[in-house]
C-alpha cells in the first residue's frame, strides 16, 4: 500500500484511474466538489473505490467543515454552519455551544456516511489571531485555545457517533499565518512561548485519530522548512510536545507554499515523518510520479491507520438527522 491519498477527476472512475489505482494501491482517496453530483452517484463512486481496493474500511476523505469549506453543497445537500457560529454561542452559553457542535458533527457525519465517506478533514483546531490571512477566519472556533479545544472535541465526538473519523488540523497551528498557504509560504515569527497558545488545542486533543500538518514555517522551531517538511517540527513538536500518535497526513502538497515537483514534495514529507501524503488534484502525471518515488507505507503508518478506522467500526449511533439539525439550530439561535 502506498502512503498516499489521491484525488479523482470526476463523478466516476475513468479507465486510466481504475488501472493506475489498482496497481498503486493508495492508502485512500479524497473527494471534491467535482466528485459530488448526487447521493446515488456518490454512493456508487465510493462503492467502486472500496471494491477496487478490497478494503471495507478504506479511508475516503472529504473537506466538509461547514461554511465556505464544503464539497457537498445545496440543493442536493444542506448547508452547515462554520466554526464562528459556535464561537459566538460559546460567548453566551458554553455548554449549549458544545452541545450544538456535537449535534452538528453527528448530523454532518450522517450525511457523509450515507454516501460512503468515512473521513472528514475537520475540525480546525487553529487558534484565530487578529490581523492575519482570512484563509482561516470564520472557519476557526475562535481565539481562545480552551474554547477551540472544547468545540473541536465535541465535533470529533459527534462525527464518530455518526460513523466518520475526524482529522484535526492544521498541526501545529495555522492561526498566525499572514498569507494564504494555498498561494504563498507563510512564515510565523512568534517565539516558542507565544506558540504555546497555538499548541494547546492540539495537546488537549492529542488522542485524535488523525491529524493534518500545515505548510507554515515557524522560525522558533525550524526557520528553513515548513512544518510539513520539517523533521524537527514533526518529531519534536507534533509527536513530542503535542504528544500526537495518530495518523499524520500532509495538507495538499499541490499548494503553492511548497516548491518542487509533486513526487519530490511527497518524498520529502514522508522523510520528515508524515505518515501519508495528500495529493488532491487527480493529475495523472503527478500521481504516477508520486507512486514511483515513494515506498510502501511503514508498519507504524499502517498501525495508526488501523487504530483510526477502528474508532468507527460497527454500527453508528441511532439518531434522527432532522432532530439533530433542529437541536443545533435552536441552540445557535440563542446567540
Amino acid at each position: 500500500m502506498k502512503p498516499v491519498i489521491f484525488g479523482l477527476s470526476g463523478h466516476e472512475l475513468t479507465a486510466d484511474e481504475r488501472a493506475f489505482f489498482r496497481d498503486a494501491d493508495p492508502l485512500g482517496y479524497i473527494l471534491f466538489k467535482r466528485n459530488c453530483g448526487h447521493v446515488v452517484q456518490m454512493k456508487a463512486l465510493t462503492d467502486s473505490l472500496r471494491d477496487l481496493s478490497g478494503r471495507d474500511d478504506l479511508p475516503i476523505l472529504i473537506d466538509q467543515e461547514g461554511g465556505r469549506v464544503a464539497r457537498m453543497v445545496p440543493p442536493e445537500w444542506p448547508d452547515f454552519p462554520a466554526g464562528a457560529a459556535f464561537d459566538a454561542l460559546y460567548e453566551v452559553g458554553p455548554i449549549s455551544a458544545i452541545e450544538a457542535a456535537r449535534a452538528n458533527g453527528h448530523a454532518l457525519a450522517m450525511m457523509l456516511a450515507e454516501v460512503g465517506v468515512t473521513v472528514n478533514c475537520a475540525p480546525l483546531l487553529d487558534v484565530r489571531q487578529a490581523d492575519v490571512t482570512p484563509a482561516i477566519g470564520d472557519r476557526a472556533f475562535g481565539g481562545d485555545p480552551m474554547r477551540v479545544a472544547a468545540l473541536g472535541k465535541a465535533m470529533l465526538e459527534g462525527m464518530r457517533r455518526g460513523g466518520v473519523v475526524g482529522v484535526v488540523k492544521h498541526m501545529p497551528g495555522h492561526g498566525r499565518a499572514l498569507v494564504d498557504s494555498h498561494h504563498d509560504l507563510p512564515r510565523v515569527t512568534a517565539d516558542a512561548a507565544a506558540l504555546e497558545v497555538d499548541l494547546e488545542p492540539f495537546m488537549r486533543l492529542s488522542n485524535a485519530p488523525m491529524g493534518m500538518t500545515c505548510h507554515v514555517v515557524f522560525d522558533a522551531w525550524d526557520a528553513e522548512r515548513p512544518a510539513t517538511l520539517s523533521l524537527k517540527v514533526i518529531t519534536e513538536i507534533i509527536r513530542g510536545r503535542i504528544g500526537f500518535d495518530g495518523l499524520l497526513m500532509t495538507d495538499d502538497i499541490d499548494m503553492k507554499a511548497l516548491s518542487g515537483t509533486a513526487g519530490e514534495k511527497a518524498a520529502l514529507a514522508l522523510a520528515a515523518g508524515c505518515d501519508v501524503v495528500l495529493d488532491c488534484w487527480a493529475r495523472m502525471d503527478e500521481m504516477v510520479e508520486i507512486a514511483g518515488l515513494v515506498g510502501d507505507a511503514t508498519p507504524e503508518c499502517l498501525a495508526r491507520l488501523d487504530r483510526a478506522m477502528a474508532t468507527i467500526a460497527g454500527s453508528p449511533d441511532e439518531a434522527d438527522f432532522g432532530a439533530l439539525v433542529a437541536k443545533r439550530d435552536a441552540l445557535l439561535a440563542l446567540a
